[in-house]
């Protein structure tokens, strides 16, 4: 697989839709939380093994060197390439060429998406592109996609039929894309258009939600999302309560049985200050062994039984269907934790679930976040390596001084 070791960051723009802000700073430095907006980019790419960034700054581009120097405060090596606010995307890339390695990955300064790299350097590789970015479902978006994930149509200006997917600027790159400059003075989406011509774009689809400083409403929505939080994820059956016997469900709250030790690590977690979000699939309503309204009045009345042990719980999240409906919601489909995080804004990547089913793992991997197996072992050899949870413990109770820790 191809290994990248480095990331770009385009910094050089006006930031006038964040003025009046901007007026006295670039937009990588707004604050948000406390902290400039670049420092969780940066954050970001050294969790994710990123070795070097190159920043590419443009106006009051010495605010961004003067305040991270060569990277050390930030615990990242940086480099800058330095140019007139007026450059053009596709100019200031262009002008940093000679400090890029082979293969780099790219991004924008006003985005923030939860990724995994190394998910996106697979696609990369599997696509045999020149460039793959991460891309999102949007009506009226700027993408339209093939089959195979190839880019069949960039529009910046958003008018042709059929575009149902947006680009979020997160983008494995070769350095053979300067083969496709003409002139150094271009935008780089002109770039990405010249690319996708050629046939040398993929686009890998992700469902969760990207958050943005490029105005001061999604400023105040990504701050939001940014803020830590303290939430832990769980399932229900076989976690929080006894499963019911193979084949059959918990149909009424006579059946619903707490699992004493988990629900006491579930307490010590609630005195370290976590809360929790129930996730959890109930295939019997489609199944018609038990009606949707039985589940919610059970939920109802484990949350309000939890809750008077000083356990809190947010919310719960349910998936109805069958297996045989393919969803989106089922574990291990991940769109109860897109769901969640979008409702809750709080980063999956930064965020544990706790399950007992091989499933669960896989759910938690395809959403981007950690997980914790009460069970054993060798249940969980039928998944990938990459699906692997962090810890495998015997009972929730055990795993309290892990995820106190982290």
């Amino acid at each position: 697989m191809i290994r990248i070791r480095q990331a770009a960051i385009l910094c050089g723009g006006l930031g006038a839709r964040l003025r009046p802000l901007t007026d006295t700073m670039p937009k990588p430095m707004v604050p948000v939380n406390g902290r400039p907006f670049l420092s969780y980019l940066l954050d970001q790419l050294k969790d994710n093994g990123i070795k070097e960034v190159v920043l590419m700054t443009g106006y009051r581009g010495e605010q961004i060197s003067g305040f991270y120097k060569d990277g050390s405060s930030a615990g990242i090596p940086i480099r800058y390439s330095h140019g007139p606010a007026e450059w053009e995307t596709g100019r200031r890339l262009f002008e940093a060429k000679d400090m890029l390695d082979e293969y780099f990955f790219l991004m924008y300064s006003d985005n923030f998406l939860p990724v995994d790299i190394r998910k996106i350097l697979e696609f990369y590789a599997a696509s045999r592109k020149l460039l793959s970015f991460v891309v999102q479902p949007k009506a009226k978006g700027n993408i339209r996609l093939g089959p195979d994930g190839s880019v069949l149509v960039y529009d910046k200006s958003r008018g042709s039929p059929g575009l149902d997917h947006v680009e979020l600027g997160y983008m494995a790159v070769s350095r053979k894309i300067f083969d496709f400059y003409s002139c150094k003075d271009v935008s780089f989406s002109d770039i990405i258009t010249r690319l996708v011509s050629a046939g040398e774009v993929a686009g890998m689809p992700v469902l969760d939600a990207y958050y943005s400083v490029s105005d001061t409403e999604r400023l105040k929505l990504t701050e939001a999302y940014l803020k830590p939080k303290k939430i832990l994820l769980i399932d229900r059956d076989g976690v929080i309560n006894r499963k019911a016997p193979r084949g059959e469900y918990v149909d009424s709250w006579e059946g619903f049985s707490f699992l004493p030790e988990n629900v006491d690590g579930m307490k010590a977690l609630s005195r370290a200050g976590y809360s929790f979000i129930v996730i959890s699939n109930q295939a019997g309503i489609a199944r018609g062994m038990v009606t949707a309204e039985a589940v919610a009045a059970i939920n109802a009345r484990m949350k309000n039984a939890l809750e008077e042990q000083g356990i809190s719980i947010l919310d719960i999240f349910v998936c109805p269907h069958h297996w045989e409906e393919k969803c989106l919601c089922r574990k291990p489909s991940p769109g109860l934790f897109f769901e969640a995080s979008r409702k809750w804004l709080f980063r999956l990547d930064k965020t544990y679930f706790i399950g007992d089913d091989p499933r669960d793992c896989q759910a938690a991997y395809q959403a981007g976040c950690g997980c914790v197996y009460t069970g054993k072992k060798e249940e969980l050899a039928g998944i990938s390596a990459n699906e692997q949870p962090r810890w495998v413990v015997g009972n929730l109770k055990e795993a309290v001084p892990y995820l106190v820790g982290i």
